[in-house]
């Protein structure tokens, strides 16, 4: 029988800062309360960005419209708890935050945002989700950023289009013209 196939969990996460704070989630996992971005997985028919969005509508309440991808980050660790081994291929974005959608309830298992400086962030890092969770601060502070035009979604990968397609088209805007 042949080895099993490598399939690392698609994940999308916002790195979202307003006047030097930067907007983080508290969330309940296996491992107890632990700090990240508004992040999550990559669902069936979603371009990247379009998943960004909605995470970030789900974990905070807010609309987001991706601007920049920070990087794409592969990182593997293991859960305390569990034991298990976790892979995750995690493609971070920048933007601009929108309105709060008041009543909105957050995601199971979010139990408040946070707004937190670098330095708050680096002090909390035996709490962080994972260890992207500073490295994607420290490649914002960088200033790194890329186009999202280096994102491709193939038609056959979209599918059927939920409610975010539009949010989808408004965060992957049309090449430049030559």
């Amino acid at each position: 029988m042949p080895p099993r196939a490598f399939k690392p969990s698609v994940t999308v996460a916002a790195v979202i800062e307003r006047d030097g704070f930067f907007l983080m989630v508290e969330e309940e996992t296996v491992d107890g309360v632990r700090l990240n971005q508004p992040a999550g997985h990559l669902e069936a028919g979603e371009t990247l960005p379009a998943a960004c969005a909605r995470e970030v509508l789900e974990e905070t309440a807010h609309r987001f419209s991706p601007q920049a991808l920070l990087g794409a980050y592969l990182a593997r660790f293991v859960s305390p708890a569990s034991g298990e081994e976790i892979t995750n291929l995690c493609f971070a974005f920048t933007g601009a935050l929108g309105a709060a959608e008041p009543g909105r309830p957050l995601d199971a298992g979010i139990l408040r945002t946070l707004w937190l400086s670098a330095d708050e962030i680096r002090a909390h890092s035996p709490r962080h989700r994972s260890p992207l969770v500073q490295r994607c601060i420290d490649d914002y502070l960088a200033g790194r950023r890329w186009p999202l035009q280096l994102l491709h979604a193939d038609p056959s990968a979209l599918g059927a289009l939920g409610a975010f397609s539009a949010l989808s088209a408004a965060a992957t805007p049309p090449p430049a013209a030559p």
